[in-house]
């Protein structure tokens, strides 16, 4: 079996060890001079090094979710399109040209779209029904669920806000007021355009 578009972009993306097993605080102390190795600071800045890179491993991976349901909902739109196309091809054959074809050629495909539907016929037609009306119903959970994730995402980083936590290092010179703003401002339209408005 291939591998699907997870499994490529998460090979590709995603690291395969943690830092630990990359480079032990041991290692990364030694790469500091030897004046500053004893340094108390050492430690905690291989922790938010860890932390900065868990945080992103795990925004690699919501990327990498939405890409593959995008992905998805683009497969059943090109198939519903070209549904759409065979039955607009459909429309504009001209009845008249079919007759004369079957009287100069015989029966063709075409005489089983002039019959009535037998019962074997409205099962296909309703299976067929079925199946879209799934995957209408499977497009609109995952885009429930993208929204939902977005929520999340906002809120666990509203979290990191309120116990300190933030995905800058300290003295990175951002304005923490307007990226409070931002975040609420992104949960307050995800709301909205979650409920229509």
């Amino acid at each position: 079996m291939p591998p699907t578009e997870s499994q490529i972009l998460s090979s590709f993306l995603l690291p395969r060890t943690p830092l630990p097993s990359i480079i032990s605080l041991r290692q990364f102390t030694d790469m500091f001079p030897k004046s500053q190795r004893s340094n108390p600071q050492i430690p905690h800045l291989y922790r938010e090094l860890q932390h900065a890179r868990a945080l992103d491993t795990d925004q690699v991976r919501r990327n990498i979710s939405r890409e593959v349901k995008r992905g998805e909902v683009q497969k059943c739109e090109v198939v519903r399109a070209r549904r759409k196309a065979e039955q607009d091809e459909m429309e504009g054959v001209d009845r008249g040209e079919i007759e004369l074809e079957e009287e100069m050629y015989g029966p063709s495909q075409e005489e089983t779209a002039k019959k009535p539907h037998t019962l074997s016929s409205v099962l296909l037609a309703m299976e067929q029904a079925c199946a879209d009306i799934e995957d209408e119903i499977t497009a609109a959970e995952r885009e429930a669920d993208a929204l939902f994730e977005d929520l999340q995402s906002t809120v666990g980083d509203l979290s990191d806000l309120r116990y300190g936590k933030f995905s800058q290092p300290l003295g990175s010179g951002s304005d923490v007021r307007t990226e409070v703003l931002e975040s609420l401002q992104g949960l307050e339209d995800t709301c909205r355009s979650a409920m229509g408005t």
